[in-house]
């Protein structure tokens, strides 16, 4: 075998393996839904070959472009759909979406507790520079967490403001301790900000979330989802770029802070990448539950070692991502060596904490990927701050997670042995 791996880990790996048939036969079925929906969309919208020719310069006309964004909109159930290689992170299609919402004056609910942590420099809530919606005028409240969970009480009083005209709901984490949102826990929050205040616009941070589900948050109230496609929806092969997808009022708001008023959407040029977003979101259904799988697996072989893990590996998922608590940094440490181990791309490489922009303290990544930051692929990341809790995603295919996990437990017993 090319790999060091250890009877006592193969062990350990078949034994988890073989107690999640039901989890990936549920897994399985999910992505063969998601797959005929997004074939039925391509079916419909003609895809040819034709689709595929990128343009340069401004990008008028761009045919495929212009069909992908459809197609996205058919998959995701929305009036309308934003997808550009010139978003460069989540983050920023989530930035457009806002400030396409927003204007001086108005407020701004998150509706769970925090947002990701590149978001408060956005919001303005620390100073990451100038631009943020609070130089803008834009107050920001949020609705804090009870017992790790959404407060439907606080979030219907937070909205009755005549002036909250947007309110966001993040379906991941991100870095704090809380289950991600399903599809319908996303949905009751939408019936409450809708009784509560009619005109509210309501976005969702999608990111991590698209297609473990058979429904998107669009198609339960959500007038806006966002997310990156370096993330699920560009199924490994998106070389960067963002989405949003919705209401098409705030798409073409949206699209004006992505370029500038009077052109907003009309130009962006693909530079040959259409053929790649295309087939992405074809593999998209497919790849997600490839890291779903590897999810549950990792949640399992780690509760055998016997550490805390969020989700457990018997519960049904909401996203790609799996929390395993560490309580101390050394074990956390290890662990996403043996992931750098498993990579593909930078495998030689030992991760150490640094000073990630964005972050409010050191944080650790492991990510031999073959796009840069691709969260699709296998990584695992952690800020290195107490409970020291590692949050594990993607795999392209289940056997290379499979691999990378069972390396990364390989170098978590070295230290324990």
């Amino acid at each position: 075998m090319a790999f060091n791996i250890s009877e006592r880990v193969r062990d350990l790996a078949a034994q988890a393996q073989d107690s999640l048939r039901e989890q990936f036969a549920r897994i399985d079925a999910i992505a063969e839904t998601n797959t005929q929906k997004v074939l039925t969309a391509f079916q419909d919208h003609r895809v040819a070959e034709a689709y595929f020719a990128g343009t340069t310069g401004y990008g008028y006309d761009d045919l495929g472009r212009d069909e992908l964004e459809k197609i996205y909109a058919d998959i995701f159930g929305t009036e309308d759909a934003l997808v550009r290689i010139g978003f460069v992170n989540g983050t920023h299609a989530i930035s457009c979406a806002l400030f396409g919402a927003l204007k001086p004056g108005d407020v701004l609910v998150s509706a769970v507790g925090a947002p990701y942590d590149t978001l408060l420099g956005v919001i303005g809530v620390v100073d990451k520079g100038p631009g943020s919606l609070k130089d803008y005028g834009v107050e920001y409240r949020q609705v804090d967490l009870v017992d790790d969970a959404p407060d439907p009480k606080g979030l219907a009083e937070a909205v009755k403001d005549p002036r909250v005209k947007a309110v966001l709901i993040q379906r991941s984490k991100g870095y704090s301790t809380r289950s991600s949102l399903s599809v319908d826990e996303i949905g009751t929050l939408c019936d409450i900000v809708r009784a509560n205040n009619p005109d509210a616009a309501i976005l969702v941070d999608n990111c991590y979330g698209e297609f473990v589900e058979t429904q998107e948050p669009t198609q339960v109230g959500a007038d806006l989802v966002v997310g990156s496609l370096i993330k699920n929806p560009g199924g490994g092969l998106a070389p960067t770029g963002g989405y949003i997808a919705g209401r098409k009022d705030l798409i073409e708001a949206a699209s004006m802070r992505l370029t500038v008023p009077g052109i907003g959407r009309e130009c962006g040029s693909t530079l040959g990448q259409n053929r790649a977003l295309y087939q992405g979101l074809f593999l998209a259904p497919h790849t997600v539950a490839q890291a779903v799988k590897t999810a549950v697996f990792a949640a399992k072989i780690m509760e055998l070692l016997g550490y805390r893990t969020e989700p457990t590996s018997d519960m049904v998922r909401h996203d790609i991502i799996q929390m395993i608590h560490f309580g101390t940094p050394g074990p956390l440490k290890q662990f996403c060596k043996g992931i750098q181990f498993g990579a593909p791309v930078d495998s030689y490489v030992t991760p150490e904490p640094w000073d990630m922009p964005g972050y409010d303290c050191q944080v650790i990544m492991a990510a031999g990927a073959f796009i840069q930051g691709a969260s699709i692929e296998l990584s695992c990341d952690a800020p290195m701050r107490e409970p020291y809790t590692a949050y594990l995603q993607g795999g392209l295919t289940y056997e290379s997670g499979k691999l990378g996990v069972m390396l990364a437990v390989e170098e978590l017993l070295k230290v324990k042995a």
